[in-house]
């Protein structure tokens, strides 16, 4: 089943320079596998071709259940000289959220559960 990403985590995202960085948490242990193998760098980046210039980073943190991605030459040079209104780009995590992607069947029971 398709669903969007806000229903199997949550996210925080800022920025270092031109560089956006949003952390990726899945709200289950079990929802971890999933966004290994949903969230890519490449749908990462596709997902933000307007605004992502440069190359998508992913990084693991399977004890946090977490993915962390870089996206290079995304904030049109960074907070002290881009003219974007989101100039450190604290809303990208809320777009990352939106993205959708396929959940197991399986899995579709655990979605709102603490």
């Amino acid at each position: 089943m398709r669903v969007k990403l806000f229903e199997i985590a949550h996210a925080r995202s800022g920025d270092k320079g031109d560089t956006s960085n949003i952390g990726l948490i899945a709200r289950r242990p079990e929802f971890y596998p999933v966004l290994l193998e949903e969230v890519t760098p490449e749908r990462v980046k596709a997902h933000f071709a307007d605004l992502c210039r440069g190359e998508v980073e992913r990084y693991e943190l399977p004890n946090l259940d977490a993915l962390n991605f870089l996206l290079h030459e995304s904030l049109g040079g960074g907070g002290t000289v881009s003219l974007r209104s989101d100039a450190q780009g604290k809303t990208y995590s809320t777009a990352l959220l939106r993205m959708e992607i396929e959940l197991p069947e399986a899995l579709a029971g655990l979605i709102g559960r603490n």
